[in-house]
This record gives structure tokens, C-alpha cells and sequence, in this order.
């Protein structure tokens, strides 16, 4: 066989192994023709002419991004550092590779001038307690921006919140005014509650002149178990006013004769 011929079949199977793709099942290839784009293939073994085609690879899976941390001023002026994570995936290979120059690079500066813009409009107690409200507001947002790049926001998850040192101090001591506020607002009504149960006892002992007697009763026999030597017994003075107008009686008696 001819050298010329070797060399043209060596040159053949070359081009041909070279034309062939294999593609897994989460990717897709961007087909370009000349130039110009010509559709989406895949999975599995793709054609591709040499010199005349060549294709954009695009993985299809869920992607992580992390948003860097983001100097946000709130509504109520507190600063705060604030990052979060992105959970993206391509849903149109051919407007991710044709739309936009790099997809990944442009959700990521999307995602954090959103975080900026959306924070901003809160204050420090809603970013505390609010956060899933603002992870929602921020994932619509962002898919609605990221739609023109066949891109599809999935999940936006803030992490971290950072505040000043001075600020956390300023917290700690509005928690423990708040704490002290609450506590003496129990006791308030505790007060009120043993109050209005000691009128409603009055008021059911008055009703029935035995059942003060009985609990006078009672009394003493709580005092009576006490080990102190003094026991004082308090007695009404209309005991003693009968005592006392005879005694009135008899010293008036001689003078007046």
C-alpha cells in the first residue's frame, strides 16, 4: 500500500474519532454551525464536523453559589454584614451559552446587588426575624431577573448575619429591659389577681357572720402552732362595752349624789 494512502486513511479515522462526543446524562451541547447557532443534542454520542461545527458544553445539574458577604444598611441605618447562598440550575442551555457571556458569573452579581437592594428595605428585627419572608422575596426576584438567561432560581438561603460589637451590646440590654419589663408585668397582675380574690373572700365571709367566727377559729389554732412564748388574742370591744359603761356608772355614781 502506498505511503499517500496510509496517510490519507490515518487522517480519516482521526477526523472521525474526533467528530465524536459522548455527553452524560446532565449535560448538553450548544451546537454552532459555521457560526451560527443550530439547535440543542443530547445526552449520549453526538456527530460534530470538524472545523465546520463545534459545540458549548452545559451542565444541567443544580448549582451552589455562594454570595460573598454584603455590606447592607437596613431602614432603621444599622449596618450589617449579610451572605447567603443561591441554588440555580439551567433550564435553556442554548439562551445560557447565547444570551449571556457567563451565566454563572452574571446570577452571582444579580444575587448580590438583590441581596443590597432587598435588605435595604428592612429593618434589623424583620432580616431576624423574618428570614424566610426575605428568602422568598429575594429568589423571586432573582428568577425573574435570571429568566432571560434560561436560568431557574430554585432556593436563595441567607446564612450569616454580622453585626458591630456596639450593636450587639445594644441588644443584649433592650432583651434585658424587655425581660424586666415582662417580669414586672406578672408580678402586676399576680398582685391584681390575689387582690381581687381576697375581696371575693371578704365579701363571702361577710355574707355569713359563722363563717368569720370559724375563721377566727382557725387562726388561733395556726397560732397555737407556733413555738413562740407570746400569743396575742385579738378580742371585738363589744365585749368590753358593757364592762366599761358600768364601770362609767360607778364613778359618776357619787359625784352626781
Amino acid at each position: 500500500m502506498p505511503y499517500a494512502a496510509i496517510v490519507i486513511i490515518v487522517i480519516l479515522a482521526l477526523l472521525v474519532f474526533s467528530a465524536i462526543r459522548v455527553l452524560n446524562e446532565y449535560e448538553r451541547a450548544v451546537m454552532f454551525t459555521l457560526g451560527r447557532f443550530t439547535g440543542i443534542r443530547g445526552p449520549g454520542v453526538i456527530l460534530l464536523w470538524p472545523i465546520i461545527q463545534r459545540m458549548s458544553k452545559v451542565d444541567l445539574r443544580v448549582i451552589v453559589l455562594n454570595v460573598p458577604k454584603q455590606d447592607v444598611i437596613t431602614r432603621d441605618n444599622v449596618s450589617v454584614k449579610v451572605n447567603a447562598v443561591v441554588y440555580f440550575r439551567v433550564v435553556d442551555p442554548g439562551r445560557a451559552i447565547v444570551q449571556v457571556a457567563n451565566a454563572w458569573e452574571a446570577t452571582s452579581q444579580v444575587a448580590q446587588t438583590t441581596l443590597r437592594s432587598v435588605l435595604g428595605q428592612h429593618e434589623l428585627d424583620d432580616l431576624l426575624a423574618q428570614r424566610d419572608k426575605l428568602n422568598s422575596d429575594i429568589q423571586r426576584i432573582l428568577d425573574q431577573s435570571t429568566e432571560a438567561w434560561g436560568i431557574k432560581v430554585a432556593n436563595v438561603e441567607l446564612k450569616d448575619l454580622d453585626l458591630d460589637e456596639s450593636m450587639v451590646r445594644a441588644m443584649a440590654r433592650q432583651a434585658e429591659a424587655e425581660r424586666s419589663r415582662r417580669a414586672k408585668v406578672i408580678n402586676a397582675q399576680g398582685e391584681k389577681q390575689a387582690a381581687q380574690t381576697l375581696v371575693e373572700a371578704a365579701q363571702a365571709l361577710s355574707q355569713q357572720s359563722s363563717s368569720l367566727q370559724l375563721r377566727y377559729l382557725q387562726t388561733l389554732a395556726d397560732i397555737s402552732h407556733d413555738k413562740s412564748s407570746l400569743i396575742v388574742f385579738p378580742l371585738p370591744l363589744d365585749l368590753f362595752r358593757p364592762l366599761m359603761g358600768a364601770l362609767d356608772q360607778k364613778q359618776t355614781g357619787p359625784s352626781g349624789s
